[in-house]
């Protein structure tokens, strides 16, 4: 099995190159001249951008070839105060440059839009900012002129105290997507409600990829819910999809998260490194069904994460180091 390993948004250790910089809400209200203060809003995304393909450029040196993208790159987009604001047009040219870098060195993109996007919601006010959000960073896709390879992963959302009402819920909201959207969707477990076996059946009902979150499984799953009896399901679940970016359309590989906890006490949160070992034997579980592997570390370190789990890595049994951020995992 080819694994090959990506990280989230920061880099802690490319310096001085956030692409999520901001302007709170608080400071654009004080800017008495409104036009000034979009253009200072602007000039935020463009270097937001910017900083962007600064970090693609740093992980091409080190042939990392899995990223996802910040949700903050336009700051206060989508905001009330902004109300029928595109900043799309204003930003092609930039957006366009961190495309043409991602479709010209194969890289994998993604977002994960913030917690906020909820399809599972009862609130129809909820609802439309969360079709609204989903538009908005498919809209920053196509502006890169990306395919639809590259995805926006969410997760089911809350219970609302009803977990079969909320699952027909979200089911009913997703069918009202625009298809340019659903087509981008991938729906990822959590560690509180929707558990991977559950996801993986709305997955199915709803035609979508599913993003397994190794450590969500671990700390919120039924009795008896075995990752390998699983695996192949959600394996399926990606059947069919192209990496539609790239010359030639190569099949894209199913997509995963990997964190470890932060302690004993707090075990859903991320800690700053991934765990190798808890890590190789889910890899080893699955290795012998599963050509290609891509994994998104979660870790709070992110690439210095990366860099230190390939560390790791070597010299274990059956590991092969293939580069600077992949291997090869015998089963």
């Amino acid at each position: 099995m080819i694994v090959r390993f990506g990280y989230v948004a920061m880099s802690t250790e490319v310096k001085n190159a956030s692409p999520s910089k901001t302007m709170t809400a608080t400071v654009f209200g004080q800017i008495r001249d409104r036009e000034a203060a979009v253009r200072k809003l602007e000039r935020i995304g463009a270097e937001n951008l910017h900083n962007t393909l600064r970090l693609l450029r740093h992980n091409r040196a080190y042939d990392i070839k899995m990223y996802r993208l910040s949700s903050k790159l336009i700051p206060l987009l989508g905001h009330e105060m902004l109300d029928g604001w595109d900043p799309i047009p204003a930003l092609r040219d930039e957006f366009k440059e961190v495309g043409d870098y991602v479709k010209l060195h194969g890289m994998r993109t993604s977002f994960h839009p913030d917690h906020f996007t909820v399809l599972s919601t009862p609130r129809k006010d909820v609802l439309l900012k969360s079709y609204a959000d989903l538009q908005r960073h498919c809209a920053m896709l196509e502006a890169m002129g990306l395919g639809e390879d590259a995805k926006c992963n969410i997760h089911v959302g809350g219970t609302y105290g009803d977990k079969p009402k909320a699952r027909k819920r979200f089911e009913a909201h997703f069918a009202n997507l625009d298809e340019t959207v659903q087509r981008r969707l991938t729906l990822e477990n959590d560690d509180k409600t929707f558990t991977a076996r559950e996801t993986l059946e709305i997955c199915e009902q709803v035609g979508v990829p599913m993003v397994l979150d190794v450590h969500h499984h671990q700390v919120n799953h039924e009795e008896g819910d075995n990752i390998r009896d699983l695996w192949p399901h959600i394996h399926q679940t990606w059947k069919g999809q192209r990496a539609v970016s790239l010359p030639g359309e190569p099949v894209l590989p199913p997509k995963i998260h990997v964190s470890s906890p932060r302690n004993e006490k707090d075990i859903r949160s991320h800690a700053d490194y991934v765990e190798v070992d808890p890590l190789l034997d889910f890899f080893r579980t699955i290795a012998d069904f599963t050509p290609e592997l891509d994994v998104m570390i979660e870790a709070k370190m992110k690439d210095g994460a990366l860099f230190r789990l390939m560390k790791d890595l070597e010299g274990k049994e059956g590991v092969e180091v293939l580069s600077e951020a992949s291997v090869k995992i015998k089963a």
